[in-house]
């Protein structure tokens, strides 16, 4: 079983239009509401996949309600606490004339700190009975801040695999919690550090950085372009496939489903990092979030290279003289 956990989710209000005119009145646009936020995506995902996974979030208020009747539909699996105040929402706007997407957000949630401790305090029990935990996206407050280190905290103890694929000002101490596996992008390791990965040397210098905090992968993605992962000490550079792109949204999620499909799979390291690349891929070829078919993300896998970056593994010859 695959535990994700969302401390910010949101309630996605999908408007598609055949036309869009900004300066204009727009009518007749499809609705489609959908329970949104990165382990959600991830849950999403995992479902197209076949794996077994189970959501754990925060839901309040009539947005709350909202997106327990969303995931039910969609047969995704939670586990909430329920809030006092209000789940954020988003409109996503869709002109399929153009492909553009336009997204706008609420604001964050307020958690409280007598709502922090039961949600940890289930969390641990959650954390228990899974495989991997899947620590995603951004905390609504900064009474929610502890919930990631302390859960990361908790996957360390009970033996179990965690990923970590949050940003924001709560970044660096989910990193000296040692998570097993981390994900960022490059503007999110920017705005929530205040490093600028400008070459490669920045980057084996901050793959470097979270092995020596005990971290067992990394991954440091960079939307369409090149980027850089490690597997304890080792680097890599990996190329994506060159795309149309429609809509980027969920792709790093996507990304992190397949890194978790991998290690639940028992893939090498390559043929992991490369699924994982061809499903974020895949994905922005779409309106649609993380609804990525095995096939199609194969169908991208071999077009990806990948690289070994200074340290290379040892080949042992072991052919008879």
């Amino acid at each position: 079983m695959i535990l994700t956990v969302t401390i910010n989710p949101l309630l996605e209000r999908r408007y598609y239009y055949q036309y869009l005119d900004l300066s204009s009145v727009n009518r007749n646009g499809k609705l489609i509401i959908q329970a949104g936020g990165k382990g959600i995506n991830v849950n999403r995902q995992l479902n197209k996949m076949g794996v077994k996974n189970i959501a754990m979030l925060f839901t309040g208020g009539v947005n709350g309600k909202l997106i327990r009747e969303a995931l039910r539909k969609e047969q995704i699996n939670f586990s909430e606490i329920i809030t006092k105040n209000e789940t954020r929402d988003s409109a996503i706007i869709i002109d399929q004339s153009t492909d553009k997407v336009y997204s706008f957000f609420g604001t964050d949630s307020i958690v409280s700190s007598n709502e922090v401790r039961e949600f940890i305090s289930k969390l641990e029990k959650a954390i228990a009975a899974c495989e991997i935990v899947v620590f995603s996206g951004s905390s609504p407050c900064k009474e929610a801040d502890p919930i990631i280190t302390e859960g990361i905290n908790i996957a360390n103890k009970l033996d179990k695999i965690s990923v970590c694929d949050t940003y924001g000002r709560h970044l660096q101490d989910c990193y000296d919690s040692s998570p097993t596996i981390v994900h960022n992008n490059t503007d999110e390791i920017r705005t929530s550090l205040g490093l600028d990965l400008q070459n490669e040397a920045d980057h084996i210098n901050l793959l470097n950085m979270l092995y020596k905090k005990g971290v067992k992968q990394a991954y440091i993605t960079d939307g369409g372009r090149p980027f850089y992962a490690s597997n304890f000490d080792f680097h890599y550079k990996a190329v994506p496939p060159k795309i149309n792109p429609v809509d980027s949204t969920g792709s790093g999620d996507a990304f992190v489903a397949g890194i978790v499909y991998g290690w639940h799979n028992k893939f090498t390291f390559e043929n992991q990092l490369r699924f994982a690349t061809a499903l974020a891929a895949f994905n922005a070829k779409s309106f649609e979030v993380c609804d990525v078919e095995i096939s199609d993300a194969n169908s991208l896998a071999g077009k990806i290279q990948i690289n070994a970056v200074g340290k290379k593994l040892k080949e042992i010859d072991d052919s008879p003289d």
